[in-house]
């Protein structure tokens, strides 16, 4: 037997020891040496940032450097929410008027993706379908809701219609076309790869393009869910009598500031709190949105 001192170094084998056999270093993962762009916990700074901005606005009211009607103090905040919470607005409790509100955004929301998402999926795919929805909706896009507002009032009167479909119009385009340019991150090769298969258009569209297209189409819901609670106020002008929109706009006229910061701090929560759920469900339908 040939002893292991004389064999030439590159036949001897490596001696590893316990320790170095414990400490050995896992692999890393793809993305983990350099890190993924934007990736990281930011809880912690996001809560001190917020913690950070109350003790400022504590301390420019607590000095006096600002009149309370202009920024009413943190404590004053609570304390309306409370007294709303108890006594309600113009008659009608708080929930009510919150209830209200949801009802008018998440309705138009839920009428918006119904239509904008088959609508956007259709022009991704259907060039005639493009040219034909493509103009009207880059036309009034721009335009702001209080421009057509007068239009809606006049076409649909000051019920509950006008207000909807106002916010239905500025949620639809940015779905509509965030569903359209979703269209294009299918990959060409997996699209030939199902028909080559055997696919019908409608088998690729529902097992290729539509998963491909998830990413972008959810991230279009969440742009245009904030557009709906942008517009809530513009919408509950018209002979409104209940709503958080309606709430701040008749706090204002009578100079009451910690109403309409306490509206706007609802409005605030209820849609950041579909955010967080957006978000949920962007991490349950497209886990691998960011890992491609």
């Amino acid at each position: 037997m040939t002893d292991q001192s004389t064999m030439a170094p590159h036949l001897r084998k490596p001696r590893t020891s316990l320790f170095s056999t414990f400490s050995r270093a896992r692999a890393t993962r793809p993305g983990e040496t350099y890190g993924v762009p934007g990736q990281g916990n930011t809880t912690w700074l996001s809560v001190a940032t917020i913690v950070a901005l109350i003790f400022v606005w504590w301390a420019v009211t607590a000095t006096g450097l600002v009149k309370p009607l202009f920024v009413p103090s943190p404590h004053s905040i609570v304390q309306k929410f409370v007294d709303v919470w108890v006594n309600g607005f113009t008659g009608a409790p708080l929930w009510q008027h919150i209830l209200i509100s949801t009802a008018r955004v998440f309705g138009a929301f839920l009428l918006a993706c119904a239509i904008g998402i088959p609508l956007g999926l259709a022009m991704g795919m259907s060039p005639i379908m493009r040219g034909i929805f493509d103009p009207p909706i880059e036309i009034y896009r721009p335009v702001p809701p209080l421009a057509y507002l007068p239009l809606m009032i006049i076409w649909f009167g000051i019920g509950e219609t006008s207000k909807v479909l106002l916010i239905f119009l500025s949620v639809f385009a940015p779905i509509a076309l965030g569903a359209r340019a979703g269209v294009r991150s299918a990959a060409i090769e997996q699209i030939h790869a199902a028909y080559s298969f055997g696919a019908s258009r409608w088998q690729v569209l529902r097992h290729v393009i539509l998963p491909s297209a998830m990413p972008e189409i959810l991230t279009a819901m969440r742009i245009g869910i904030g557009f709906g609670w942008t517009t809530l106020v513009a919408a509950e002008m018209v002979a409104a009598t209940k709503g958080i929109g309606y709430m701040v706009l008749s706090a204002s006229q009578f100079l009451q500031t910690s109403t309409v910061i306490m509206g706007i701090f609802v409005i605030a929560a209820i849609a950041y709190a579909f955010d967080l759920l957006m978000r949920f469900l962007e991490r349950r339908l497209v886990p691998w949105k960011g890992k491609m």
